[in-house]
């Protein structure tokens, strides 16, 4: 057991890496991009700051130049807590430093808690936690984007797959439980999320992807 100046330290260090992750989450990346192209993405198309409007309103490889930003606000947080936990013997900060993330993208602080869907920013952190559940994910929303024209659906299906996934996976790519929590919240955060696009596919109203 490590002396406890050495613990405060620890936990200090996890406290400001969960801390670091929300607000690295909540960098706007999309919305940036858009103010170096002269454009406010909240002010066009979906009115969204995350990929599919950037790409959307900007053109379409700043659809992957967002993502690309959005991706790494998950995966780089999520990397920063596991080589802390080889000094913590603490598991769960990954997943916390994911979640942390996630909700930053989401809830930003610096949009006056609004922000974007999630999708990107879940990537970059599952792809860090549990790259086979991600990566078959990714297949997924690969394969529903195509074949429906819809990236919304293809979200929608990434988001239900992830768990998905998580919790079949057999070994040697299986995770723990905490990581197959999380994918079935990240989901579910996901699904909400996107409760505006489920009512315009209702309605047939919902931009097919160009």
């Amino acid at each position: 057991m490590p002396p406890p100046l050495m613990t405060t330290v620890m936990t200090t260090q996890a406290v400001a890496l969960v801390a670091a992750a929300y607000v690295v989450g909540s960098l706007p990346m999309g919305l940036f991009v858009g103010r170096l192209r002269g454009v406010d993405l909240r002010e066009h198309g979906s009115r969204n700051i995350g990929a599919t409007n950037a790409g959307r309103v900007l053109g379409k490889p700043w659809f992957f130049v967002v993502f690309v930003l959005d991706f790494a606000k998950g995966w780089g947080p999520v990397l920063a807590a596991r080589k802390l936990e080889v000094f913590r013997d603490e598991p769960g900060l990954a997943i916390a430093a994911g979640v942390a993330a996630v909700l930053g993208h989401v809830f930003s602080i610096f949009l006056k808690f609004k922000g974007g869907k999630g999708v990107a920013t879940a990537a970059g952190v599952f792809m860090a936690l549990a790259p086979m559940a991600a990566a078959i994910a990714f297949v997924v929303w690969l394969l529903v984007a195509k074949g429906s024209g819809y990236v919304s659906v293809a979200s929608l299906a990434a988001a239900v797959a992830l768990p998905l996934a998580c919790w079949l996976l057999p070994k040697p790519f299986e995770v723990g439980d905490g990581v197959r929590w999380m994918a079935l919240l990240v989901g579910a955060l996901i699904v909400f999320r996107h409760r505006a696009n489920i009512g315009r596919l209702l309605r047939g109203q919902e931009p097919r992807a160009r």
